[in-house]
Parts: C-alpha cells; structure tokens; sequence
C-alpha cells in the first residue's frame, strides 16, 4: 500500500482478489485435492513470475499490445462488473434456478436498506454534493441501526447491529508461513503444478493491468496512447503485495477495483494509497466495528454508482465498427457472466482478432494481439 502511495502515487489500494479466492478456494483446495498449504505456495510461487514480468520488457510488450477500443471495453466492463457484485451481493437480484438471475425480496429488510442506501446516494450525487458516497454510507448506516433497534430485520447478517465490543486485540496467526510447508506437496504433481501457475499469473496478470487501466482513465494516470503511466512500478507493487501476502495466509493481493469509489470522491494521488494503509492496520482494531455497521447493504450504493460512471468511457467507441462492437459486448458480458475480469479480457482478445482477420483487416492486427489470443484460447479450454 505504501509502495502505491509513495514510490507509486497512484491513489488504489491492495487486497486480496476475489477472483482468485474462489479459485484458491473450490479449484486448487477443494476441485483438486490441495491442502491450504500447498495452495498458499503456488500463490508465492505466482507472485514470484509475476514479479519477474513486471520488472521485464515482456511486461511492457504484453500491455503494448492491448488495442485501445478492447482498452476501453475491459474499463467499462469492469464498471458493469462493480454493478453485478453490489446488486447480486445486496440481494437486489438473486440467483434463480429457472432464470439465472431475479429480482430478489425487495421487502427483506437487508435489501430494503440497500435500496435506501442506493437512492440516497443517487440523489446526493445528482445533487452534487461532495463525498456523496461516504455521505451515503453514513446515513445508510444510521437508518440500518434505527431500524434494528425498532426490531425491524434484527438479526439479519446484512444489516448493521450494534457490536457487543467495538475493538478486538486477539489475532490468529496460524497462517504465518503456512506456505513453506506445502512446497512439497506442490512440485509432487509437476504438471499440476505448469497447469496452476499457469492460471494464477495470467489471473493475476490481466486483472491487475485491466483494473489499472480503468482506474487510470477516471483519475487521469494514462498517457496519450492510453496506457497507465509508471505501470511497471504499479505492477511491481501488485507482485509484492502478493508475495507478502501469501507469507500471511492470503489469497493473491492485487489493486481492487473498489478503489474507484475514493477515485470518484477526488482521489488523485498516492496520498490516498497511504491513508488506506492506516486505515487497513485501525481496522484490524476496529474490526468488530466496521463489520457491524458497514455491511454490504450499506456499501451497495459506492459499487453500483461507481459502475455507472466508469460505463460512460463507452462513448469513446467507434460504434460503428462490429469488430470493435462485438469485442467490447463480449468483454462486458462475458466478465459479469463468468464473474471474473481475466476472462472477459480473454474473450476480448479472442473476439478481436476473429474480427479482424474474418474483415480481412490483417494489418490492424500484430503477433502479439495473436499470441495472447491463443493462450487465452488455451486458457478458456484447458486451464483450471
């Protein structure tokens, strides 16, 4: 965190990705039969490639190939990406067994409050008022403990409740190291072994560039060709953040995308990257706290206001060509359908250069832009 704020300036914080969580979580642990262990050292191990890409030109090539209109597809994607994690996690729409997807319970009373929260925010906005979405969070927060304590939802894990302490000074620290012992366990399945690296830097990898990319277009850290500036600094940070993070116990640290939400509040400069480091350390404190009032009901509203306003790059896109139409829908819908930001890069990639050769339009594409087509090919077909 301080390396993004000091060395860096970029104003984003680090946390681990949910992406790769569940992944660590149901594929390596669960799907494949890995103890935590083993799966924290493939994460060390990951982060170690990852920093070997990050401090090379390769790194450079990778992100120079990137077409500027799949640039801004991935941005936008992410921005409706926020959206679905704010609505499916509120409860707004659920899952359905017939549909896919529904309208959930709009009467239940953690969705209700996010409603409230949503509205409220949506109208600070609109109303221009500064820090309309922590103003929003606050207020939200104050109407979910009115509420419970009229008995209204009490009880309920996503609504705020007052907590029995406000300050924790127990830590679990079984987890410190954990990965040491799972090296042999890891390089006892050597293909295994390719096949799991192999996911976790290309994850790691293109959600870290793709979240860079769309959080440097809102805060004016892209250069003239669009690429973020000092991005092999920013991805250095990402490395070591991951690398850091799986000696603690954590799933892959990378930059997270709900860092738009400070972006979209003013957020400029590696200022914030610093005091959201000292927030992270009060909140190991405070935890009871924060959890307490700051549920998901009441956080909905910075995802989905958030995702609207990255939505508006789309205007930057030649609407014209079906190439590029085609390569930003897919993006879009394949990174809120797979619930996961490196595929909807991948179908891009694939999508464009299919597009580009079946226009016979060869010379709008280089071999870079094919490599990765293919590995994301492989990715798509064969990875984990």
């Amino acid at each position: 965190m301080y390396c993004n704020g000091i060395v860096i300036g970029y104003p984003v914080g680090l946390a681990p990705g949910m992406g790769i969580n569940a992944l660590f979580t149901y594929t390596i642990v669960l799907g494949m039969k890995y103890s935590w262990e083993a799966a924290l050292a493939a994460i060390f191990l990951s982060n170690m490639i990852f920093l070997i890409l990050a401090v090379s030109k390769i790194r450079e090539s990778i992100i120079n190939v990137i077409p500027l209109d799949l640039n801004i597809g991935i941005g936008a994607g992410i921005g409706f990406y926020l959206a679905f994690i704010g609505l499916s996690d509120s409860g707004i729409i659920r899952s359905d067994p017939t549909t896919l997807v529904s309208l959930g319970n709009l009467f239940s009373p953690p969705v209700l409050l996010a409603l409230i929260s949503f509205f409220i925010t949506l109208i600070l906005y609109l109303r221009k008022v500064k820090a309309a979405v922590f103003l929003g969070m606050i207020i939200t927060s104050i109407i979910g403990l009115i509420m419970v304590s009229m008995g209204f939802g009490a009880g309920n894990e996503l609504m705020p409740a007052l907590p029995k302490q406000a300050i924790t000074t127990t830590f679990d620290l079984t987890l410190f190291g954990g990965f040491t012992r799972g090296f042999g366990e890891l390089f006892s399945n050597i293909p295994n072994l390719i096949i799991i690296l192999f996911t976790l830097v290309l994850i790691s990898f293109f959600d870290a560039t793709g979240v860079l990319i769309s959080l440097g277009r809102e805060c004016g850290l892209l250069d003239e060709e669009g690429k973020p500036i000092r991005i092999k600094k920013a991805l250095l940070s990402n490395a070591l953040g991951g690398i850091i993070g799986s000696i603690f116990g954590t799933s892959t640290v990378t930059t997270f995308i709900e860092s738009a939400t400070g972006i979209e509040s003013g957020a400029k400069t590696g200022l914030t990257a610093i005091v959201i480091g000292i927030l992270f350390i009060l909140s190991i404190f405070i935890s009871p706290l924060i959890l307490s009032l700051f549920k998901i009901s009441v956080t909905t509203s910075a995802l989905i206001i958030v995702g609207i306003l990255i939505i508006t790059q789309l205007k930057a896109i030649d609407w014209n060509d079906m190439t590029v139409t085609s390569t930003v829908f897919m993006t879009i819908i394949m990174m809120i359908l797979t619930y996961s930001i490196s595929l909807g890069i991948a179908w891009g990639f694939i999508i464009y250069t299919v597009g580009k050769i079946a226009t016979g339009k060869f010379e709008e594409i280089n071999v870079g832009v094919c490599i990765l087509a293919i590995i994301f090919g492989i990715y798509i077909f064969f990875g984990l």
